[in-house]
């Protein structure tokens, strides 16, 4: 801010973040910076601008190496070398919790240098309906080898395992970083973008026949006749997942909201399998926060199931818990994040 300017003009300097990585309303976000301030000499004349350095929301470089030609409006005083951190609520419902403040490490002051190796980036963006095969790391140190990115121009993607019928992961912001993949010899490997929400904790079939509702989830698919038979492309180049098991052939069509909020799930099976349930979510914590509507690993995301959908059942699994559902045609449910 500067009052000196003429009425309109007071706020200036501002830089728009790289892409969008919040998620949605009411999940903790995870915000990141760092922050140089301002160098005055011994008159106590400044010598330097204060910079941003770096500042990642949700894991993702939102802003990066900005210079402030000054203070924002309503600070508490002139800008000096050291002061008090304030935090700003007056813009609509928000809570905060554990906030760290550490010295930056000499390496990072006055250098604007974030890493990442020295190949260009190989980036892909997703103007319309995309997809990318690839290896995905979906966890850390665990790689689904038969997966398939899927963007969206509403700037919400997701990753789909193909050997399990799994909904991997999704993230909003930009698309797909293949430089793992194609710089050089490669590693086969893409990367996501933008902020990832992680749906799965280790990849299993998403669809099991279970003896009762305390049998364990299979860890594979062996003798369930799983076969995965692709994609078909719909009449907006969206995929139609297809694979059999148990005898039945499934249709999985997974889309963004037109909000852009969150994705839309619609598992379709040709014919009734007795005793065939849904592995909907494998988490830490699972909490039920009204009929149908699901708080899931600690505020990660929401999972909302549509009406007329059988009651799930939340059950304890390897000291976390697990949210299944039967499926008799048809299930449809959305997540938002």
């Amino acid at each position: 801010m500067d009052d000196a300017r003429p009425e309109g003009s007071k706020g200036f300097e501002g830089y728009a973040p790289r892409q969008n990585a919040s998620k949605a309303p009411g999940l903790w976000q995870h915000l990141k910076i760092a922050f140089q301030a301002p160098k005055f000499d011994a008159t106590g004349k400044k010598t330097s601008n204060a910079r941003v350095l770096a500042v990642e929301l949700n894991g993702v470089l939102v802003q990066d190496n900005v210079e402030l030609f000054g203070p924002t409006g309503g600070a508490a005083d002139k800008e000096k070398p050291l002061g008090p951190l304030r935090l700003q609520g007056d813009h609509g419902s928000v809570a905060f919790r554990n906030i760290k403040i550490s010295k930056l490490p000499e390496e990072q002051i006055n250098v604007n240098n974030r890493g990442g190796g020295d190949a260009d980036p190989i980036y892909i963006d997703a103007p319309s309906n995309t997809m990318i095969r690839s290896f995905v790391n979906y966890a850390p140190k665990l790689l689904a080898v038969h997966a398939i990115s899927v963007g969206s121009p509403l700037k919400t993607h997701y990753s789909y395992d193909l050997d399990n019928g799994l909904l991997l992961q999704g993230w909003h912001g930009e698309f797909i970083d293949a430089t793992p993949m194609w710089d050089g010899r490669g590693n086969g490997t893409s990367r996501a973008r933008g902020a990832v929400t992680s749906f799965v904790k280790k990849a299993t079939p998403a669809l099991a026949q279970l003896a009762t509702v305390q049998t364990t989830w299979p860890t594979d698919s062996t003798g369930s006749g799983f076969k995965t038979k692709g994609y078909v492309i719909d009449n907006e180049d969206r995929p139609q997942f297809k694979y059999n098991i148990y005898g039945a052939e499934v249709t999985d069509l997974i889309t963004v909201s037109n909000d852009g909020k969150g994705l839309n799930r619609s598992i379709n099976i040709d014919k009734t399998v007795p005793n065939l349930y849904v592995l909907l979510a494998n988490a830490s914590s699972i909490e039920e926060l009204a009929k149908g509507y699901y708080l899931v690993d600690g505020q990660s995301y929401y999972l909302e199931l549509d009406k007329g959908a059988p009651k799930p059942i939340i059950r304890d699994a390897n000291g976390g818990k697990e949210l299944i559902i039967l499926l008799d045609k048809q299930l449809n449910y959305s997540i938002s994040f």
